[in-house]
């Protein structure tokens, strides 16, 4: 690996396919973290405006921050199977992606341990 790059541009994100959602989203999570996208999901921050004559800066910064966002989507949009994948395209935002796969998968899992313990007893 080249001195200076990170090595997580070139690892593809965790695959999820609507079973283990729970190994998945804390796979996943660290991904986002390890590739700096985490605050983008967690935060689901909104982009200012840039003001009448801005800095450099001022510009850099707003530009850094809505690629943000749209890489962390990006990601979340590559890590899912094509049947999610069309169940989360209309998802304005990466924060509301992760909440839609969090309220559909999370609760699956547990009714499903649930039924298995039942099934056990």
């Amino acid at each position: 690996m080249e001195a200076g790059s990170s090595g997580f541009s070139a690892m593809a994100p965790p695959a999820f396919d609507g079973e283990n959602y729970q190994a998945w989203a804390v796979r996943m999570q660290a991904y986002l973290e390890g590739c700096d996208f985490w605050e983008a999901v967690e935060q689901d921050y909104e982009v200012a405006p840039l003001p009448d004559n801005p800095t450099i800066n001022q510009i850099k910064f707003q530009k850094e921050r809505m690629t943000r966002k749209a890489k962390a989507k990006s990601c979340l949009y590559a890590a899912v199977s094509p049947a999610i994948f069309s169940r989360i395209m209309a998802c304005e935002s990466a924060k509301a992606i992760w909440d839609f796969l969090k309220a559909k998968y999370q609760g699956d899992e547990r009714i499903r341990s649930m039924k298995g313990l039942n099934l056990i007893t």
